[in-house]
C-alpha cells in the first residue's frame, strides 16, 4: 500500500464527508480499499493500465458493468482514470479447498456458464479478446527486452506453448473471465459472485475451465467431472486431451505473468516465489499432457 493511493481514495469526490479507507488483502496487480460512507460499504480499486500484461482499464470497466448487469458481479458505482469503485459484498473469498469441494462444483459451473453466455449480452463497445498463446508470445518478447533472469528457459517454454496451442486446435468462442483464481469467487452465504475482470475477454471456454482446475489443484477425476458438468455430457479422450493442453497453458501463462511482474511490478509481493510455485505446477501439468502422446 502507498500513502498516495490511500490519500487519493480518501479524497474522491463521491464521498459525503471524511472517510477512512481500509486496505484489503489479496491484490497482486492492484491496490484495493474498503470505504464506508453513510453506512454503505464500497471497494475501491486503484490501478492504471498495465501494458506489459495487456490490461486496459477501459476494458475492465466495460466487463465489470456487463457482469453487474448480468447479476454476476457487484454494481459499478464510480470510475475515473486509475480508480474503480464497486459495491462491497459481505462475503468470504473461496479457497482452493472450496473450489475442489464436490458440493460447490455445480455452483461454480453455473457461475462460469453465466460468465460465458450472459455477460456478452450486456457488453458495450468494441469487443476484446484474450488469447493465451498470444499473451505468452508477447510475454516472451517482454522478458527478452527486459533482460529477464529466465532468458535461458524461454526456448523450451515457448516450444511447449506452440505444442499446446496445436493440441487445443479450433475453439468455440465465449466471453471468458480468464483469471479464475479461487479468491476471485466470493460466497455471501446464499450465492456466488465473480470479481476482478481486468483480464476478461473473448476466449475458449477451455481456458476458464482449465484455470478453475489448475488454480485449485484439482486431480484428473475432478477436472473431468468439472468438464462434463459444464458440457452436460460425457467427454471423450480427445476432448480431455485438449482440456489438459489448455490447463497446462493456463499455468504457463501464470508462470510467465509472474516472470514479467518480477521486472515491471512496483507492488510489494514475492513474485520470485510465485514464479517458482507456478513453474512447478506447470511442469507437472505439461508432463500430464505429454502422457497422452505416450499412451
Amino acid at each position: 500500500m502507498t500513502t498516495s493511493s490511500l490519500d487519493r481514495v480518501a479524497q474522491l469526490s463521491i464521498w459525503s464527508g471524511p472517510v477512512a479507507p481500509a486496505p484489503l488483502d489479496g491484490g497482486i496487480s492492484n491496490e484495493n480499499f474498503k470505504v464506508v460512507d453513510r453506512g454503505r460499504a464500497y471497494v475501491v480499486r486503484v490501478a492504471d493500465d498495465v501494458p506489459v500484461h495487456g490490461v486496459l482499464r477501459a476494458n475492465e470497466l466495460a466487463a465489470s458493468r456487463a457482469a453487474a448487469a448480468a447479476g454476476l458481479s457487484p454494481d459499478v458505482i464510480y470510475q475515473e482514470p486509475g480508480i474503480l469503485v464497486i459495491d462491497f459484498i459481505e462475503s468470504r473469498a473461496f479457497t482452493a479447498a472450496d473450489v475442489r469441494a464436490p458440493a460447490n462444483r455445480d455452483r461454480i459451473v453455473d457461475l462460469v456458464r453465466r460468465c460465458h453466455h450472459d455477460v456478452p449480452r450486456h457488453l458495450r463497445g468494441p469487443g476484446f479478446m484474450f488469447w493465451p498463446f498470444h499473451v505468452l508470445r508477447d510475454y516472451a518478447h517482454t522478458l527478452v527486452s527486459g533482460r529477464s533472469r529466465y532468458l535461458d528457459d524461454l526456448p523450451a517454454l515457448m516450444a511447449a506453448s506452440e505444442r499446446l496451442e496445436r493440441a487445443v486446435g479450433p475453439i468455440d468462442v465465449v466471453f471468458g473471465h480468464n483469471d479464475l483464481l479461487p479468491a476471485n469467487i466470493l460466497d455471501d452465504g446464499a450465492r456466488l459472485w465473480l470479481v476482478d475482470w481486468e483480464y476478461s475477454g473473448f476466449n475458449s471456454p477451455l481456458f476458464d475451465l482449465g484455470g478453475v482446475a489448475s488454480n485449485a489443484e484439482m486431480d484428473a477425476d475432478a477436472q473431468r467431472d468439472l468438464m462434463e458438468r459444464y458440457l452436460d455430457r460425457p467427454v471423450d479422450d480427445g476432448f480431455a486431451r485438449r482440456m489438459d493442453a489448455m490447463t497446462a497453458a493456463s499455468l504457463l501463462r501464470e508462470t510467465m505473468w509472474s516472470m514479467v511482474s518480477e521486472i515491471h511490478s512496483k507492488l510489494s509481493f514475492d513474485y520470485q516465489s510465485y514464479t517458482a510455485e507456478n513453474r512447478a505446477r506447470f511442469d507437472a501439468a505439461y508432463a500430464r499432457f505429454l502422457d497422452w502422446d505416450r499412451s
